[in-house]
């Protein structure tokens, strides 16, 4: 068996992208969100109003434009979003592990949802093996290259993925590399993007919890 997953990141509060999103959802089984909804710690009210009419189950992990905390402030209202952050859940028998922000600590200044290496190993050491690993910064040296070619992931992210081995890993942050998808050990990591990237996900790949 197959289910089939609808992933993005990083909409920013593009309108257009998320009622995109919503009528994508409708073909998918599980939606997942990588973080950045807003701007700049703004903007994320009106921007979940609009992916609140996601019917389907949906898990998000903040990004580096909104907290954790105000992440579940605005989805207080979708029953149907789980939002992770150095936290997991079982949907339909598939695991999920999730932690959001930005990893390693960004150049943005005080508006920027941020933690360390060590913070995020911190939050990802109760990450179980093989569940679909959520992560709103990419893994250090895959999808990860700025536009001059820079490497700017997480060594903890690409840390866990080798010790954990989670069948998928979704992902965002870092714009230029949107859309990307490369392997590392056994898994595969996408950098989904705002425009929304299907993904058939065999059952057998996630273990239940």
């Amino acid at each position: 068996m197959q289910t089939k997953l609808l992933l993005f990141s990083d909409v920013h509060a593009h309108e257009d992208r998320c009622r995109d999103l919503v009528a994508q959802s409708e073909t998918a089984d599980i939606v997942i969100g990588a973080g950045d909804f807003g701007n700049l710690r703004m903007q994320l009210d009106s921007t979940i109003a609009i992916l609140k009419a996601i019917k389907k189950p949906t898990v998000i992990v903040p990004g580096n434009a909104e907290s954790f905390e105000e992440l579940v402030a605005a989805c207080r209202d979708w029953p149907e979003a789980t939002i992770l952050h150095g936290s997991g859940t079982t949907v339909n028998s598939i695991r999920f592990y999730g932690i959001g922000g930005g990893i390693p600590v960004t150049p943005f200044g005080s508006w920027s949802y941020d933690f360390s290496e060590d913070e995020a190993r911190a939050l990802l050491a109760d990450c179980p093996e093989r569940a679909v690993l959520v992560t709103h910064s990419p893994p250090k040296g895959a999808v990860d290259a700025s536009s001059t070619g820079r490497s700017l992931g997480s060594a903890a992210v690409r840390e866990t993925i080798l010790a954990k081995k989670p069948p998928l890993v979704v992902c965002g942050h870092i714009h230029e590399s949107a859309g990307q998808q490369a392997v590392i050990g056994a898994s595969t990591v996408i950098n989904a993007g705002p425009t929304g990237i299907l993904w058939e996900l065999p059952t057998g790949k996630a273990f239940a919890g």
